[in-house]
């Protein structure tokens, strides 16, 4: 609670004779008139958060960006990083001061043309002050210059960029710009991007979107690489892949350009990685029958280097892959995956990261859904052979998909019982409304966020049906759920496993992190 002191003066107004009125507090007396006039608050602080109740630090209050512009220069052999990241934003509030997340080191901040003081607070904090007053509604252009080594660059002995043999990778979630660009970094918070970066020639660089233009050469043998984002994009599904790569290009049944990029260094495991990211258009083709049309504006895959990243992201367009994923062969399993992610999750993003199971949930029964399309085994049997490969005592019953805890929002259970419970709803509707809720949700969030509850109301109007219940116990009741009567006249006593099983649990095994 936060106490008010409301003392008698604070019914007070002044008149420009000085003399005392009675008024309205915040309001000042017209001259002459001696009736109250509304007075502009003074100018405050943004948070230094938006508010997440797992990650509280995360993103920022007062301002609200439209457009990144991260220009940068790399250099593979030092690691070192230079950019100058101009952000285009409108203040949601009077603001005295505003904070960026950002690690590296800051050689000057101006905002809209004028240099601005700045200082570090926390762990990640950049705190702007703009020596102008700036107003709710002002358009602020806010321009950063910086340097540093991003890989030595530590938050708790953890580092968001990986440096590899021949570059590096900006890749991770929940955060990972915090390493190579000063942002408001939430999901809450979208934007478009334009991305460069120079580097020696010889050496690729990929990211999101599109080109608007092929790499140019620049004094002292180096090519500047250039990527568009035109759709609204989270900060952590923003990404760098540098290093030596082969670059594929395409155009998809939908007229899309495909670009899909694989690591020099796969080696053995380059085969398998091709075979599985080449089918990234006929997967989108696929997906957008289910979800509704695909929302983005290129399609694609990075296969990163063989001492890269130990997972894969849904990095937005174009989903980077660790070498892991191609040990034992081709697996689209993780393809579809990621690629549903750009429905859930990239798109249609968490308002807040308890909300993970629209996106891990979603993405990992559109592997059981995939799994059907193939003939490799249906949901029901997939779903049965999930639920009998956790005994009632293991502690995956414990964690709660729809509300896992900060520490687990990667765990198994946001991603099995995640789809366990998704494959209950389908039960609990029937496939006509289910299939109609799923692009329903995909279409009324497009390019913003959606909470739990939201799509429990939209599967109830859909449905006409109370779920209630279906929700609580599979996404917030701890514990092995009972089967219904009809869940447990679908499912199989002593479950066969589905020949897709063991691709799906090769994927999981590096996707929950």
């Amino acid at each position: 609670m936060r106490r008010v002191f409301t003392a008698a003066i604070a019914a007070l107004t002044v008149t420009t004779a000085g003399t005392l009125v009675t008024g309205t507090p915040g309001q000042a007396a017209l001259p002459g008139w001696g009736r109250p006039v509304p007075v502009a608050a003074a100018p405050a602080p943004g948070s230094p958060g938006l508010g997440d109740s797992y990650f509280p630090d995360y993103g920022n209050g007062g301002y609200d960006v439209s457009h990144y512009d991260v220009r940068l220069r790399y250099e593979p052999a030092t690691d070192r990083l230079t950019g100058t990241t101009t952000i285009l934003a409108t203040a949601t509030q009077d603001l005295s001061r505003f904070n960026l997340d950002f690690l590296l080191d800051v050689e000057s901040v101006r905002v809209n043309g004028w240099s601005a003081a700045h200082t570090r607070e926390g762990t990640h904090e950049l705190v702007v002050t703009a020596p102008r007053a700036i107003v709710k509604g002002q358009l602020l252009t806010i321009v950063v210059r910086y340097s540093g080594v991003p890989s030595e660059t530590l938050v708790g002995g953890y580092t968001g960029w990986t440096r590899t043999d021949d570059g590096a990778l900006a890749v991770n979630e929940p955060e990972s710009a915090w390493w190579w660009f000063p942002a408001n970094d939430h999901p809450l918070d979208k934007a478009t991007f334009d991305i460069s970066v120079s580097v020696p020639t010889g050496v690729e660089v990929i990211s999101n979107g599109v080109q608007p233009r092929p790499p140019l050469a620049e004094p002292g043998n180096r090519m500047r690489w250039g990527w568009r984002s035109t759709k609204p994009a989270a900060t952590y599904l923003a990404f760098l892949s540098i290093g030596q790569y082969d670059i594929v290009t395409d155009t998809a049944p939908n007229g899309q350009p495909v670009i899909n990029a694989y690591s020099a260094t796969l080696g053995e495991r380059g085969p398998a990685a091709r075979a599985s990211i080449e089918r990234t258009a006929e997967i989108v083709d696929w997906a957008s029958g289910l979800f509704g049309p695909y929302p983005f504006e290129a399609q694609g895959g990075v296969a990163g280097p063989i001492d890269g990243i130990g997972f894969a992201l849904e990095t937005q367009t174009r989903p980077v892959y660790g070498p892991g994923f191609w040990r034992r062969g081709a697996n689209t399993y993780v393809v579809v995956h990621e690629n549903a992610h750009q429905w859930f999750g990239d798109s249609v993003s968490v308002a807040q990261w308890r909300d993970i199971w629209l996106n891990e949930g979603f993405a990992s029964y559109a592997e059981w859904l995939w799994s059907e399309e193939q003939g490799e085994g249906t949901a029901q049997e997939l779903f049965d052979f999930t639920y009998a490969a956790y005994p009632e005592d293991s502690g995956f019953w414990q964690v709660r998909p729809g509300d896992p805890g900060a520490d687990r929002v990667f765990d198994d259970a946001v991603y099995d019982r995640g789809a366990m419970a998704l494959h209950q709803l389908r039960l609990a509707v029937g496939d006509e409304a289910f299939f109609e809720i799923l692009p329903a949700w995909t279409a009324e969030h497009r390019y913003g966020n959606g909470t739990v509850a939201q799509f429990q109301a939209l599967a109830e109007r859909i449905s006409g049906l109370d779920l209630d219940e279906l929700f609580t116990t599979w996404l917030f009741t701890a514990g092995r759920p009972e089967l219904t009567t009809a869940a447990r006249a679908t499912a199989a006593a002593a479950p066969a496993q589905p020949k897709s099983w063991t691709k799906i649990r090769e994927a999981h095994q590096l996707l929950q992190r």
